[in-house]
């Protein structure tokens, strides 16, 4: 055997180059006489059925607004790049007046029909404050279309075509999806129609700022402008979310996706297709996720559940006996694990409804009743500086808080963090933060406050509610 056959064998397998074997056997070949098992093959799952099978029932969607001259910034880009002329005179003409004129100024997206008769789902922010909506279907059919309603806070609109027996997708059960499973995206990045990408799901039930109502399906799938509204399919070809926005510091794909759950989105349409508007549950609490710490003083054996940081007066928990510091574990008959649950659970309940709410309080599970009322917007006044100091245990300067200073931020009771001493204390408290309670106690006073310290063990945890602008939050501090 030459030397470059040799080389052959031993670097490629025998199967793949032709090569002959010698008489002796290979290092991992089976001794004669016994057959070895086959190595597991492992393959990529082919989407091409799948994308052939629910493909047409995605949507291009072209939104158009008319920008006025009297409504645009003349300098700003946008009205430039959107102006034929705007170069030709800016560089030959540049000293000459330019008559006001309009402009159409258009953006990309992408959608899936949900009924034969022609109603489409796709995002709130593809459709917004346009004039003129177009859908263009695979077989190049094109429809100006109908805005029924939009939810910008969960960020689903629902448009309508008139055309018959239009292809539909199947919609999916998102709480059977895995982190790990396969999923494809099929939409218009930038405005290339029903091009294709797939990932896995990265995680479920991602509360993103400022979307607490929508328990986000994170993917790796890769999307970009003009996915936007697009639909998230599984294996089995089902709808299982609406790809929603991106994570990235560039304004590109980073391998952060995320996607409203079908279920969110599917409720939110059927309130816009027989309401026009969409309504959600609120029971008037501040919440917190839990934490080891913080668990551990409350006498909890795991940090599952939603920390109730304050409660709303005279709102529906107050009324159903709900307090700061206690932690709902259940919601009509649903199990709690974070607080990142609790806001969607609540919000999808229909404004009215008796629902049951399990809590941990004093060491045990309770079970209390709430008619869950409609979500509105409040906001709380800021504490203000108060009187008299005095410096605790744990190394914080306190004063009490005066009539005027309470009604200014809020609060009927409450003590002020005016200095924080120590690294890892500034690390947990600010100055200018209400101490509000103490696990379960309300603090009245620095004296009150000193003495409910001083009777704590060195080495124990103890909560603090404070609260820092319009905001409540439980903090664990470990006493020494």
């Amino acid at each position: 055997m030459s030397f470059m056959k040799m080389l052959g064998c031993l670097a490629l397998p025998l199967a793949v180059i032709g090569c002959t074997p010698g008489k002796q056997a290979a290092p991992n070949q089976a001794p004669q006489g016994v057959q070895s098992a086959p190595a597991p093959l492992v393959t990529l799952p082919d989407f091409s059925s799948l994308v052939a099978k629910e493909g047409p029932a995605v949507v291009n969607i072209s939104s158009t607004k008319i920008v006025h001259d009297s409504d645009a910034d003349p300098s700003s880009q946008d009205s430039q790049d959107n102006d034929p002329f705007y170069d030709f005179f800016h560089r030959f003409m540049p000293n000459q007046p330019q008559a006001p004129h309009d402009y159409a100024s258009k953006s990309l997206g992408s959608g899936f029909i949900i009924s034969h008769d022609g109603y489409i789902l796709t995002n709130a922010h593809v459709i917004d404050d346009s004039d003129e909506v177009t859908v263009k279907l695979t077989d190049k059919r094109e429809f100006r279309a109908k805005v029924i309603g939009s939810d910008k806070r969960a960020d689903i609109a629902l448009i309508k075509i008139r055309a018959k027996d239009l292809p539909i997708v199947p919609i999916g059960d998102p709480s059977t999806l895995k982190v790990g499973e396969w999923v494809l995206a099929i939409g218009s990045p930038f405005g290339f129609d029903n091009s294709v990408t797939s990932g896995i799901v990265s995680a479920k039930g991602r509360s993103l700022p400022d979307e607490n109502y929508v328990p986000f399906i994170q993917t790796d799938v890769p999307i970009n402008p003009g996915n936007s509204g697009g639909p998230l399919f599984n294996m089995k070809g089902e709808v299982v979310g609406i790809n929603s926005q991106i994570y990235s510091r560039t304004g590109g794909y980073m391998g952060l996706s995320f996607a409203i759950p079908i279920d969110v989105a599917m409720n939110i349409s059927n309130q816009l297709r027989e309401n026009g508007k969409v309504s959600r549950g609120k029971i008037g609490v501040e919440i917190q996720e839990l934490n080891q710490d913080l668990a551990k003083s409350f006498g909890m054996k795991d940090a599952n559940g939603a920390l109730v940081a304050s409660v709303e007066k005279g709102g529906p928990a107050d009324r159903a006996g709900i307090r700061s510091g206690d932690v709902i574990i259940g919601f009509d008959g649903k199990a709690v694990g974070s607080s990142t649950e609790l806001p969607a659970l609540v919000g999808a309940t229909k404004p009215g409804t008796k629902a049951s709410v399990k809590i941990w309080r004093d060491g045990s599970e309770q079970d209390l009743s709430v008619t869950v009322g409609e979500l509105s917007s409040s906001t709380s006044p800021a504490a203000e500086q108060p009187q008299r100091l005095s410096i605790d245990r744990i190394g914080l300067g306190l004063k009490n808080l005066g009539a005027d200073q309470k009604s200014a931020a809020g609060v009927d009771h409450g003590i002020l963090i005016v200095k924080v001493r120590g690294a890892l204390m500034q690390s947990l408290l600010a100055e200018d933060d209400i101490i509000l309670a103490m696990n379960h106690t309300d603090i009245t006073s620095v004296d009150q406050f000193n003495d409910l310290l001083s009777r704590i063990p060195r080495g124990q945890t103890v909560a603090l509610l404070i609260k820092r602008g319009s905001s409540s939050i439980y903090i664990p501090i470990k006493v020494n």
